[in-house]
């Protein structure tokens, strides 16, 4: 077990307790990620991160008290250094671009897999730059501009699983890639094993944080 100045610090901002606990739960079962407070509204949050500076904050964006927007300008003012991540039910290109825009690391609906969230931990923690987003095709539409055909194939990608990536960047289900390139549902799964396998990636969301950074696939930044 890593030694503990070596854990991963989270703290969990949200208003449902059972959420919060749930939550809490599963980082428990993590050898490199140690949760270290919680705080049911934005005031609380920023308080607790100014007292704490963990490394990453998982935050809601319905809280009670002010906006989200006011509440990461106020955390990341009083601990740049903590990553902040949003875990929302709410999915609004508008939103997600406002918050992006102001310094959010990776922003995940709920529905996200348990798998998806520690990845966008870890990735947050150790790279920094990047923005993760796990959230509808529809959001993702609705943010970025043309998809910018004219770039070549970067790295070892083939044409193919370049545009099976980009799909999957829209939170399209292996099912959804299939009918959209008329594949089947098998073919799909061997080629995202191949893409992780070719960008060292533990997850779906991981792919396509590796794949924006190194300029794969375009991200909703894009014009």
């Amino acid at each position: 077990m890593p030694a503990p100045t070596d854990r991963i610090t989270v703290a969990i901002v949200d208003d449902h307790t059972l959420f919060r606990v749930g939550l809490r739960e599963v980082f428990h079962d993590q050898d490199d990620i140690e949760v270290v407070g919680e705080a049911g509204d934005g005031a609380t949050a920023v308080k607790l991160v100014a007292e704490l500076r963990p490394a990453i904050l998982l935050l809601d964006v319905s809280l009670p008290g002010e906006d989200v927007t006011v509440t990461v300008r106020a955390v990341k003012a009083v601990s740049p250094g903590t990553r902040v991540i949003i875990v929302s039910m709410q999915d609004e290109p508008r939103l997600i671009q406002e918050l992006v825009a102001l310094g959010a690391r990776g922003y995940l609906l709920k529905s996200a897999s348990w798998s998806e969230l520690m990845a966008a931990v870890r990735m947050a923690h150790t790279s920094p730059t990047r923005v993760l987003l796990s959230i509808s095709a529809g959001s993702v539409a609705g943010m970025r501009g043309p998809v910018r055909d004219d770039r070549p194939p970067i790295g070892t990608l083939s044409a193919r699983e370049i545009e099976v990536l980009r799909l999957a960047s829209g939170a399209l289900s292996n099912a959804q890639i299939a009918g959209q390139l008329h594949l089947t549902e098998a073919t799909v799964k061997r080629h995202l094993h191949s893409i992780f396998t070719k960008l060292g990636a533990v997850s779906r969301i991981d792919a396509v944080s590796k794949a924006i950074s190194a300029s794969l696939i375009p991200s909703w930044t894009d014009e």
